[in-house]
């Protein structure tokens, strides 16, 4: 690892032109050969470049990102920088495809990182599967977190790849015109309360019929804008130093400040507490799952079984089925609820009887998972 920070960044802002790769790929390449980067330089592409949101073609489209990750990795082994960006990316994990951020360098693939909150706005739920992780991305000038647009909206994720020792995010984006405030006033707020240089990139013009923000931004550890685009198709660049993010996280250092806030006992709560929690909280439109069972043996499985059941909503809750027993040496009620408040993946705990089933239930319109 030469240092912790690439020598310089840019982002490369162009209109996407919907579903049309060579038109795409020929764009970035004319850039590219009209200002080129210095070698060791981290070029960021905006989201889904190759192809844009051609929704109907989306399966089609996505087959060919093998032969863009190809054009990718020879552009930069020629040139000496890096290239990173989303594309469609078909995968046999889930029944739709990834909306996944690449980093490439000369030697090839350095890592990658999928889109964790898909934008239901847009529909883009019905067309592609969300990431379940944020991995950092390595590379020869230290690791990296990446972020694809919506994504900037979650703080926790951004938070989680800085503690585990990010100093630099990239975002790839197609944001829109009409969010343009909220696209400056997001990326200026990761970067300050992360102390990390921001380097994001967006589309620009008009890609299908949406009319996209531009304004690509780097952005130092302080919240200071390095540079920004406007609205037309540029390529803008900045360096970076380690030494600013070092100055700035000496003083203090939020992200690494971790007071344990959680009380994970509040988790558990009555029939008629949880019915009030989820009728306040779906106000805003979120979904629970619900698994139920007595867990008189909770095992290992069981957990992945629960993460698995959590990951297909904006929450969990877990019933605990009371049967009435009261064997020496059992666990009690309270034990079994206690244990599972204490998983991250559960959200509330209620404990209810055969009789109280059905009433446990009606509070949900998600599938209920079977019980465990």
């Amino acid at each position: 690892m030469q240092d912790d920070l690439f020598p310089a960044a840019s982002c490369l802002q162009f209109s996407i032109e919907l579903g049309e790769i060579e038109t795409n790929l020929q764009r970035v390449q004319a850039f590219l050969e009209a200002q080129p980067p210095v070698p060791g330089t981290l070029v960021v592409l905006p989201e889904i470049w190759a192809t844009g949101f051609d929704y109907p073609r989306t399966e089609e489209l996505g087959q060919r990102t093998s032969e863009i990750l190809a054009w990718m990795q020879e552009t930069s082994k020629k040139g000496g920088f890096f290239l990173a960006g989303s594309l469609t990316n078909p995968t046999l994990e889930a029944p739709r495809p990834f909306n996944t951020l690449f980093l490439i360098g000369p030697e090839g693939m350095l890592g990658s990182v999928s889109k964790l909150h898909l934008f239901r706005f847009w529909q883009e739920d019905n067309h592609y599967a969300a990431g379940k992780t944020a991995p950092l991305l390595a590379s020869p000038y230290g690791v990296i977190g990446g972020l694809v647009c919506y994504d900037l909206r979650f703080p926790e994720v951004a938070r989680r790849q800085i503690f585990a020792g990010a100093r630099l995010l990239i975002v790839s984006a197609q944001w829109p015109l009409s969010r343009l405030d909220h696209w400056q006033t997001l990326l200026r707020a990761r970067a300050i309360e992360n102390q990390c240089y921001i380097v994001a990139c967006n589309g620009c013009g008009t890609t299908g019929t949406m009319e996209m923000a531009g304004h690509s931004m780097i952005i130092g550890p302080d919240g200071q804008i390095l540079a920004q685009a406007g609205q037309d198709p540029t390529l803008i660049t900045s360096p970076l130093d380690a030494a600013v993010v070092d100055r700035q996280r000496n003083r203090f250092f939020p992200a690494g400040e971790r007071a344990w806030t959680g009380q994970d006992k509040e988790k558990i709560v009555s029939l008629d507490r949880l019915q009030d929690e989820l009728l306040r909280i779906s106000r805003h439109g979120c979904r629970f799952s619900l698994v139920t069972g007595n867990f008189s043996r909770f095992e290992a499985d069981q957990v992945e079984q629960l993460e698995q059941a959590r990951s297909q909503a904006d929450g969990l809750v877990v019933g605990v089925l009371h049967n009435g027993d009261a064997l020496p040496g059992s666990e009690s009620q309270a034990q079994k609820a206690r244990i599972l408040a204490a998983l991250g993946c559960v959200d509330f705990v209620v404990s209810y009887t055969k009789a109280e089933q059905t009433q446990l239930e009606q509070l949900f319109d998600q599938p209920i998972h079977p019980t465990l």
